[in-house]
């Protein structure tokens, strides 16, 4: 019985797959054996799904028209795919674009493509067609798991832009390139699936090298004008408005799937909706590189995935330029004069770049060029430009840094502030040994100094303050300092430690930038308790006496004892050894910034080529 032949009511019944005999047996004749399982298929008995020269295995697919199945062709004995109408009564038109598929891809004969067996019809009248049967692992599931190296991925990518390359120079275009239709084997198989919405356009690649695929259309009918093709995410834009599109629109697609396989994330987000919206979005990010940096995409490939991604069609290159830039990409083949021409263009890309004030891509523009030509003509200087001289406007990725950088700055010098209120207010026990005459002053510097302390430590556990924040903060320090101008006078350590907490609290960012606030809360600190004595309102604690000189009295201690002048002596030195400590810890960050940036630049000089200078004349 042919494959066309209805089957007659003397028929012998037919099993799912023969004897070993039959199966050996090209003419038949064999008496069909039990059914069992092949290859882990187990196969049914039901008459529906068996005919007399295919039996029926699993559903290996579904689509919205059609179905695949597994099938043992029972004449030569192999496994083939099936691929059959859904519809039990499709129509004329339904079935035209089924056997349209059928016929395309049965004329593309090549390794990538899947050859077509037998295209028929069976005893009800579908269509169906059979085809070599697959086994291996689609790209979008190698892509998803990370089944593959960068490297095996990419030799299977060239090899589907041959495939794509061979339909294009026999008119068709695939108008569903994607990861899913893209089938890897186990043995180095690549094969490009589901050619069920290609479209053949007029003009071939050439007189000798096209088939003749006229009937295709006209006898088995086009494709319905109107409708759109493909998958969002991997139609090219124009693919969008209008399903007539050209070669380009598979260039296109192509070049999304290699976005995908070198950034290993998809070129526009999932979801019809949202990938139609970013396909057609002209500030989506086009280059791998710049979308992942930390992939160290090669800068051959991320300029021929650009150039594929092209929105202009005719600025696209062809199927064929790009299985010639990976293979030579692959193979380590990279034309010295290519490489070079690719450098001088990154180098204008990077001064274009510094212009307009993008630093970060004005580094990675520069740095490939010098990948590609260590002696390209200012790309080393670039680079050193951009490492040594700060931007007068930074941008905000470095201004973030800058920023924490400061923070950590603001913390390390406030823990080391914490031990010098410490030591003001451990004056308590010394100050009440010696004698109270007024308690406020002593119970102000006491309460000042153990405040500033709690404020220091908050200042180490966040940092980041308001300018008003800091105003307040250097605000309670002048405070202080006229608290303990009450002690023994404002000319005696008073002075030395207004110096210190200035020179300290300078330090703050919000200071630097207005550093004349900061000397006038200061400065007020140290002149207001002087002010108010000479107006009368506080008790004189110094004058100026004829042929003695200046005499100073404390106005809250007694200065009767010998302790009073320990007390002066005392917090002179600690005022000092303070000072010291803080000095230290200031030139040392500075000294080791200092070494941080010298051994940088030193490290840039052995990573920068050491060109010879160039000589005239």
């Amino acid at each position: 019985m042919g494959p066309t032949d209805p089957p007659g009511k003397d028929d012998p019944p037919t099993l799912p797959y023969p004897s070993r005999q039959g199966a050996d047996t090209l003419d038949g004749g064999a008496t069909p054996g039990p059914s069992r399982t092949r290859s882990g298929d187990i196969l049914t008995e039901d008459p529906t799904t068996v005919s007399g020269v295919y039996a029926f295995g699993e559903i290996l697919g579904r689509g919205g028209m059609g179905e695949v199945l597994l099938a043992h062709d029972r004449r030569i004995g192999r496994d083939v795919a099936l691929k059959r109408m859904r519809r039990s009564q499709p129509t004329e038109d339904e079935s035209a674009r089924f056997l349209r598929e059928a016929r395309i891809q049965a004329r593309l004969e090549h390794p990538a493509i899947v050859p077509v067996y037998e295209l028929s019809r069976d005893p009800v009248g579908r269509p169906y067609f059979t085809m070599k049967r697959l086994s291996g692992v689609t790209l979008a599931e190698m892509l998803a798991k990370q089944l593959a190296t960068k490297q095996r991925l990419l030799r299977a990518f060239a090899e589907v832009c041959r495939a794509v390359d061979y339909a294009h120079s026999k008119g068709v275009v695939h108008r569903d390139l994607k990861p899913a239709n893209i089938t890897l084997g186990e043995f180095g198989e690549v094969y490009v699936l589901d050619w069920g919405v290609a479209r053949v356009v007029e003009d071939g690649g050439g007189p000798s090298g096209r088939l003749h695929m006229a009937d295709i259309d006209t006898l088995e009918g086009a494709a319905p004008v109107g409708d759109t093709f493909g998958t969002p995410g991997y139609m090219a834009p124009e693919q969008l408005q209008n399903p007539e599109v050209s070669r380009a629109a598979d260039v296109y697609a192509l070049g999304s799937m290699l976005f995908e396989i070198l950034t290993g994330d998809p070129l526009h987000p999932r979801g019809q909706q949202a990938a139609i919206a970013s396909t057609l979005d002209g500030a989506v990010v086009l280059a791998p590189a710049q979308r992942r940096p930390d992939r160290g995409v090669g800068p051959e490939l991320d300029a021929l995935c650009v150039a594929m991604l092209a929105k202009n069609p005719a600025m696209r290159p062809t199927a064929r330029l790009c299985a010639d830039r990976i293979e030579q990409f692959l193979d380590g083949d990279r034309d010295v004069a290519r490489r070079k021409s690719m450098a001088v263009d990154l180098v204008w890309a990077a001064r274009t770049a510094l212009e307009h004030g993008q630093r970060g891509e004005a580094m990675r523009s520069a740095s490939r060029a010098l990948a590609l030509d260590p002696e390209a003509e200012g790309a080393a200087e670039l680079i050193t430009t951009l490492m040594l001289q700060p931007p007068e406007q930074a941008p905000p990725e470095l201004a973030a840094w800058i920023k924490k950088a400061e923070n950590d700055g603001v913390s390390r010098h406030a823990r080391s502030a914490i031990p010098g209120y410490i030591a003001i207010a451990a004056f308590l026990p010394l100050m009440i040994y010696s004698g109270v005459l007024r308690w406020t002053p002593i119970i102000g510097v006491v309460g000042f100094a153990l405040l500033l302390a709690f404020c220091a430590w908050q200042l180490v556990r966040r940092p980041e303050r308001t300018f008003v924040e800091m105003v307040l903060y250097a605000c309670a320090n002048a405070a202080m300092l006229v608290m303990l101008s009450r002690l023994a006078g404002p000319f005696t350590f008073v002075p030395a430690l207004t110096v210190y907490i200035t020179f300290t609290v300078m330090t703050y960012p919000a200071f630097l930038q207005r550093p004349v606030a900061l000397a006038i809360i200061m400065g007020g600190g140290f002149m207001t308790p002087i002010l108010l004595e000479v107006a009368g309102v506080l008790p004189r604690t110094w004058e100026v006496a004829d042929g003695v000189g200046l005499l100073s009295r404390s106005g809250a201690i007694e200065v009767d004892k010998q302790s009073s002048a320990i007390i002066v002596v005392v917090a002179s030195l600690v005022t000092i050894l303070m000072a010291a400590r803080q000095s230290a810890v200031l030139a040392r960050a500075n000294r080791n910034n200092q070494h941080r940036l010298v051994a940088q630049a030193w490290h840039l000089a052995q990573l920068l080529p050491r060109v010879a200078p160039r000589t005239t004349g």
